[in-house]
């Protein structure tokens, strides 16, 4: 890998990262030493890159910073394509429109000579079942409001049907939405059972938004949620 597109993919990683990430942790994803994470780091901030931290604590990024366009080849803008045709036809509307915004927003920036490449992807994803019905999605929650959630950490109650139609309730800090096609899971924290817990969007009956903001505790967020081995 370039340096270059390393230092570029070291800032989308600790962007991505709701917490100090130390710099082993690069390190390890990058596949290089700590002492040439040292001087990356060191590179960008001279650069203007708005990251604070220290060697040993952890660094961390403004997140309103964003890096000038970048290119990309071939084969990614038919990955960009693809995941945007997916967001399209399994999501909802609102969530439509945002990645319909994000492709204009790449669309605009390409240089002239990957703008033929936008019309030629031949990689995509086909409607759910509702979409050729022209009825609604086989969920009747909101897909939005429910990432709006997990963004700001929100408990939920629900009302939900499990597989012997029996209606429980359940106060839940919600994680993730994750596509299992042609379902999607609800990742959360469930209260009730005090573990992690899987709820189908499609047997979710009602979602009511409660005032309490959960922490992000290590026993109960997103990674250790994933370092249980949960997701389909």
């Amino acid at each position: 890998m370039r340096r270059a597109d390393r230092l570029i993919r070291i800032v989308h990683f600790i962007r991505g990262r709701r917490q100090a990430v130390t710099a082993k942790t690069i390190a390890e994803e990058f596949e290089i030493c700590t002492r040439t994470v040292y001087r990356d780091i060191q590179d960008l901030m001279n650069s203007g890159a708005p990251i604070s931290g220290e060697a040993g604590v952890g660094y961390i990024i403004d997140k309103q910073y964003y890096l000038p366009p970048v290119t990309f080849d071939a084969d990614e803008l038919e990955a960009i394509g693809l995941g945007i045709s997916m967001v399209r036809h399994w999501s909802d509307e609102r969530f439509a429109k945002k990645a319909d915004s994000a492709f204009a927003k790449i669309q605009a920036v390409l240089p002239a000579n990957l703008q033929g490449e936008l019309e030629q992807i031949t990689t995509y994803s086909i409607p759910n079942q509702s979409a050729f019905n022209q009825t609604e999605l086989p969920w009747t929650v909101s897909f939005s409001d429910l990432r709006e959630c997990i963004r700001n950490r929100r408990k939920i109650r629900i009302t939900y049907t499990d597989l012997s139609q029996r209606d429980t309730l359940r106060i839940l800090h919600p994680l993730a939405l994750i596509f299992c096609g042609p379902i999607w899971l609800l990742a959360t924290w469930c209260e009730k059972r005090n573990d992690f817990r899987n709820f189908r969007l499609d047997r979710i009956k009602n979602v009511e938004i409660c005032e309490d903001i959960f922490d992000d505790e290590k026993d109960k967020n997103l990674s250790a949620y994933k370092a249980q081995d949960a997701l389909c």
